[in-house]
């Protein structure tokens, strides 16, 4: 571990005088790839040189409370130091470890998130719906940017299907361990024998393709053009501005009327499209890995169950880690922080048990 930290301690500073460098800075683009590479190792340096401090000051302390001539006020204040520094030795190794988990390159990207109704009728459109504004309370809070991009409602206020586009700073790093299955426990509104039913929505986490990802053939494609159906002022039911979009040897389909523009509204689309073909094909590279996904928690599969909502008992339960919460009403409102934070410090510590075992 030490010998990496050396050679990414080693690698900062010689980005660091590239970065001073004249030539360089008149190079945009090689000053970008610098500053960028820069700062996605600074974290570990910092940390690695506050552990090296702490180390020299332990070496100082020690010899002062080992010298038997040395004033004994300051072999006291040194025992003293040394009492408050060496607990704190395993945990900087331990943070120091982390640190050199390599990163998923996907996680400041933004995402498209779609949620779909599942088994369960009437009862899952509206549980659907509650989740979409879990997720954009969520966001909210982190301020980041919520817009939708299409949504199929119930006429019971519920919705079969939505997709959004949520833009922000780490999106897909915090959100990425949503995808999959979504059990609520309830009785419906409409049950007038008081009885539990159990429905479930199917959530999908996709983090947006850049155009260099994907290449898509035009002649792969069919365009079909209609009336937007939601909100979009007097443009609704009046031009041909929503988009569908169907990738012909996939069979994708994606629909997209939030713009007044169709040519905004095809913009998105393309990017929706692009973005589930790239997750498609990481699935299946991923599939032929099968034992490694086993053990870890983040797969993304959108047929696991991975959470359990039970309103008679205001219980949330986060099946992959084992978490439970008695505050449904917090948790609908957003407050889902708890189950991301233990899911974020599984998926390390079983990446870093693998990387130590490499």
């Amino acid at each position: 571990m030490f010998k990496k930290l050396e050679a990414v301690a080693g690698k900062y500073d010689e980005l660091t005088r590239l970065l001073a460098d004249p030539s360089v800075a008149a190079d945009h683009q090689k000053y970008q790839k610098y500053s960028k590479e820069r700062s996605d190792i600074e974290d570990v340096v910092l940390q690695y040189r506050a552990y090296r401090d702490v180390l020299r000051q332990i070496k100082e302390a020690t010899e002062i409370s080992q010298d038997k001539s040395a004033d004994p006020e300051m072999r006291s204040m040194a025992d003293s130091e040394l009492k408050d520094l060496e607990p704190r030795v395993p945990l900087m190794e331990q943070e120091l470890r982390l640190l050199l988990v390599p990163k998923d390159p996907r996680d400041d990207k933004n995402i498209f998130l779609e949620i779909r109704a599942g088994a369960g009728g009437d009862e899952a459109g509206l549980f659907a719906a509650e989740l979409f504004r879990m997720y954009s309370r969520y966001a909210e809070k982190k301020r980041w940017k919520v817009t939708l991009l299409d949504m199929s409602t119930t006429g019971v206020g519920g919705a079969k299907e939505i997709v959004a586009q949520i833009q922000g700073k780490g999106v897909f790093s915090r959100l990425k361990y949503e995808s999959g299955v979504h059990r609520v426990q309830r009785v419906p509104a409409t049950e007038s024998a008081g009885r539990i039913h159990t429905s479930t929505v199917t959530v999908a986490v996709i983090p947006e393709a850049e155009d260099v990802d994907v290449q898509i053939e035009q002649k792969d494609l069919r365009i079909d053009t209609y009336c937007s159906s939601g909100p979009g002022g007097q443009s609704v039911n009046t031009t041909y501005s929503a988009v569908r979009i169907t990738h012909i040897p996939t069979g994708e389909v994606v629909a997209c009327q939030d713009e007044r523009s169709q040519l905004k509204n095809r913009e998105k689309a393309m990017k929706i499209l692009k973005s589930r073909i790239l997750e498609k094909e990481r699935e299946k590279r991923e599939a032929e890995q099968a034992a490694e996904r086993k053990s870890q928690v983040g797969t993304g599969d959108r047929s696991e169950k991975i959470r359990t909502y039970n309103f008679p008992q205001s219980r949330v339960t986060d099946h992959r880690v084992g978490v439970s919460l008695y505050k449904i009403d917090a948790v609908m409102d957003g407050d889902i922080d708890e189950f991301i934070d233990g899911l974020t410090a599984h998926d390390n510590a079983e990446r870093l048990q693998q990387m130590e075992v490499k």
